[in-house]
Formats: structure tokens, C-alpha cells, sequence
């Protein structure tokens, strides 16, 4: 016997949360709850505004059509769907079919978007690897490089990831490389996606020798029919966004072909709420166990969803608490 029921939450958001000038106030998605002979899987539909090319208005036929596929026992077809879709529908079939390990990694990359004082209190209490996101680009890029100069230095064993969100001119990225001692940029993993294009990125990673990542740059290329991993030239890793790149299936191909090419590949959230960023968690300790994932994103909601993050103090609101919009039974 199967069911399928479909969730529309809404969940509010801390107000300091602004993506590409635009405030988030609250994030809206889909979770969608399969169940068959006993057993449930969830999935998440979350597009991420400003990143996403599809609306949350557009990704509910695609998951009505699906859901009522799967309803009269046919499998999921990924191949035409928004990345949003393709992720959360994948995701409920193997958490449904137990191919998804309850295991999850549940330490992730402290982020920091602002106050640099707050990273550092952070940082001083972790034991083992210590790997941080620093958001870069918002403010003037010699600040950023100030910033960046003055974590390192605080702490040797830091190594920072950087996420600038192809913020840079090329001039604006070699005032930020600038401020940073060539001694200490070793100990910068990468930049993801430092200027406006992707040739302006690679030359800034060839100048400064300073890495860089593919983010964006990744998700446009997916998107080709023709796409080779191996074309994309220049970075150390990839940022590896299911929200944005498609089914668990792709992602896990990236993943493996990466490897084949030296490629570092991560696993990063794109706000999805608790229920998706648990699922990342077990993700990337399955298929990356010694890489360290871009989650921490729970502190910029005001609630978790469903499931409880590893000490999350945020209050947990349920799936009956959002509407039902949609279930056969």
C-alpha cells in the first residue's frame, strides 16, 4: 500500500539573512512524505530564491505529476525536472528504500556572514579539524582581506573556505589577495567563485596563488546536455548544492568523477530546513567521510522542522503544524 502526502512550510528566518540584496524574512518549500509497506521517506523542495531558476509556484505540478506517478507504482523520472524537484523526490526514495545510512555528519563548517569576533569565540571551542566559511564580498574587499588576515592569524591551525558569490571585479579580488600575507594564503582552501566571470576567477587563482572553487559555475554547466566535469579547468573543488545540481544520483556521479580527477568535491546546503539539512548531513558522511560539509546554515532560521539538528536549541515545529496541500491515500 502507498500513500503520498505533500507539505507546504513556511518557516521564519533570522533578519539578518540577505541573498544577492535581497532580505530573507522567511523560507517557503515543499516536503513531500512517501510511504509504502511501513516504510517512509521524506524529501525536501526548497528553491533557493535568487539561486534557483525555478519558483516554488513552478515546482508544484512537476511534484503533483510525479507524486501521482509513484501513487500507481511507477518510478521517479528525474531527467526533466528542476534540480529542487529532482533532489527532494530522490531523496525521499532512498530514505524510503533505506539506501540513505542514518549516519550523519554532524560537524560542519562554522559560517561566518558577520561578525568575525563571534567566529573566533566559535572556533576557540573546537576540538579536532578546524575548517570555517567566511562569506566574502559583501562588504569592501579590503575589510574582507583584513578579516581573512586577522583569523588566520589568530589561530594557526585554521584553514578557511571563502564563498564570494562572484561578488569581485578582478580589481576588487586583487584588493582583497592584497591584504592577505602570501605566507597565510596556504591556509585559504579556496575562494568559491571570486569575480563576475569564470576566466577572471582563474586568472585571479593564477596570480595570487590562491585556490578557487567552482559554485555557480557548476551548477550552469550541469545544466548542459554536453556537460564534462573534465572541461571545467582551474579549481581545487567543487560546492556540491543538490538543491541546485539535481538528483542524489548526479550528485553522488560528481562526486565519483571528481575524485577520478583530483577534484575536491563538498557537500553545501542551500537553506533547506532541518528535514534537508540532516538528510546533507548523512550524504556527505556516506560518500565523503573525510571531507568536512558546508551545513551550518541552522542558525539563520527561527525554527528547526521536524528534526532536530545535533545541539539545535531552536524550537522544532512539525509538518502538521504547516498545510496540507496535496495527499492520495
Amino acid at each position: 500500500m502507498r500513500t503520498a502526502k505533500l507539505y507546504r512550510y513556511q518557516l521564519p528566518m533570522d533578519s539578518g539573512v540577505v541573498l544577492r540584496d535581497h532580505r530573507l524574512t522567511e523560507r517557503e518549500g515543499f516536503v513531500l512524505v512517501l510511504e509504502c509497506d511501513g516504510q517512509i521517506g521524506m524529501g525536501e523542495v526548497a528553491p533557493l530564491p535568487g539561486f534557483s531558476h525555478e519558483t516554488i509556484d513552478e515546482v508544484y505540478p512537476q511534484l503533483i505529476n510525479q507524486l501521482t506517478l509513484w501513487y500507481k507504482g511507477k518510478s521517479f523520472d528525474y531527467s526533466s525536472l528542476y534540480p529542487s524537484v529532482a533532489f527532494g523526490l530522490s531523496m525521499a526514495q532512498f530514505e524510503l528504500d533505506h539506501i540513505l545510512p542514518d549516519a550523519g555528519c554532524d560537524h560542519a563548517a562554522p559560517l561566518c556572514s558577520g561578525d568575525p569576533d563571534a567566529l573566533l569565540v566559535r572556533l576557540s571551542s573546537m576540538e579536532g579539524r578546524k575548517v570555517a566559511k567566511v562569506k566574502v564580498g559583501i562588504y569592501e574587499p579590503i575589510r574582507d582581506g583584513l578579516i581573512v588576515s586577522m583569523l588566520l592569524e589568530s589561530i594557526p591551525d585554521l584553514i578557511l573556505r571563502l564563498d564570494a558569490n562572484r561578488a569581485w571585479t578582478a580589481e576588487k579580488a586583487e584588493q582583497f589577495a592584497n591584504k592577505v600575507a602570501p605566507s597565510l594564503r596556504q591556509r585559504i582552501a579556496f575562494v568559491e567563485e571570486p569575480c563576475v566571470t569564470p576566466g577572471e576567477s582563474f586568472s585571479f587563482a593564477i596570480k595570487t596563488g590562491i585556490a578557487i572553487a567552482w559554485d555557480e559555475t557548476l551548477q550552469e554547466a550541469v545544466r548542459k546536455q554536453d556537460f564534462q566535469l573534465e572541461d571545467m579547468n582551474g579549481a581545487k573543488a567543487i560546492i556540491i548544492k543538490p538543491t541546485l545540481i539535481g538528483s542524489i544520483e548526479t550528485c553522488i556521479a560528481l562526486i565519483e568523477r571528481a575524485k577520478a580527477l583530483g577534484i575536491k568535491p563538498i557537500i553545501s546546503s542551500s537553506l533547506e530546513s532541518t528535514i534537508g539539512l540532516t538528510q546533507l548531513a548523512r550524504l556527505s558522511l556516506w560518500q565523503l567521510p573525510d571531507e568536512v560539509p558546508g551545513l551550518d546554515t541552522v542558525g539563520l532560521f527561527a525554527e528547526q522542522l521536524e528534526r532536530n539538528w545535533p545541539s539545535c536549541e531552536l524550537p522544532v515545529s512539525h509538518l502538521t503544524d504547516h498545510q496540507l496541500v496535496w495527499q492520495l491515500q
